[in-house]
């Protein structure tokens, strides 16, 4: 069989880069944001445990799903107003009453649906770390993309921080990069724990620029001087 002379090829909804990219302006519609950008991770990290949850929490209880909360999927201040809604109602706005905040919980965090959205809204709130017996894989990896420290501690700890308790980490960069063990400070109850997040490398780097899409600009920032 052989191939003919010329194919036909209808190309006309195909739109050609522009001569110019940076003169382009992208305009949104109504229902869609742009990416949330975070701040780069700091030396110490303080914050109230906003919530205490148990054991096998999804990411459809973190980020419900459903017809009234996917079409906010591209809006992410709007879809963050349901973050944890089946659980605690009140979670977003106490989170945004505190500027931000922590997460305790059980065992394997996260599992379920491996939605970006379940971390990614969290971040936005201003979540600064969530901490767990442990982690469901796929989960852990996306909290760490959105420049959340995911944080296992043992169910002693676990059992002896309530919420509402006032936690302090610092010297939080050493501990990242080197052993991951974070000496961890209750405040309210007056006593200190260690928690574990271990991380390659590039995990770390990501981590401690607030996030992949911080790390990503900056290393192509680095690559282009």
């Amino acid at each position: 069989m052989s191939l003919p002379e010329q194919f036909l090829v209808d190309d006309s909804m195909i739109i050609p880069p522009a001569a110019a990219p940076s003169t382009v302006e992208i305009r949104y519609g109504p229902s869609i944001k742009p990416v949330p950008q975070q701040q780069a991770l700091g030396e110490i990290l303080e914050g109230e445990i906003l919530l205490k949850v148990g054991d096998n929490i999804s990411t459809d209880e973190i980020m419900p799903a459903g017809a009234e909360i996917l079409p906010l999927r591209s809006n992410i201040p709007a879809i963050s107003e349901h973050v944890f809604a089946r659980v605690d109602e009140t979670f977003s706005g106490r989170v945004r009453q505190c500027g931000g905040g922590i997460v305790l919980a059980g065992d394997n965090y996260g599992q379920g649906s491996s939605r970006e959205h379940a971390a990614l809204a969290p971040a936005y709130l201003g979540i600064k770390a969530i901490l767990a017996t442990s982690f469901a894989r796929i989960h852990r990896g996306n909290l760490i993309n959105f420049g959340i420290v995911p944080i296992e501690i043992s169910p002693q700890d676990y059992d002896r921080c309530q919420q509402s308790d006032k936690l302090r980490l610092a010297d939080i960069h050493r501990g990242l990069q080197k052993e991951g063990q974070l000496t961890i400070e209750n405040v309210t109850g007056g006593f200190s724990f260690t928690g574990n997040c271990e991380l390659a490398e590039r995990q770390a780097q990501v981590l401690l620029a607030g996030g992949a899409l911080n790390w990503a600009k900056q290393k192509l920032k680095g690559e282009e001087q």
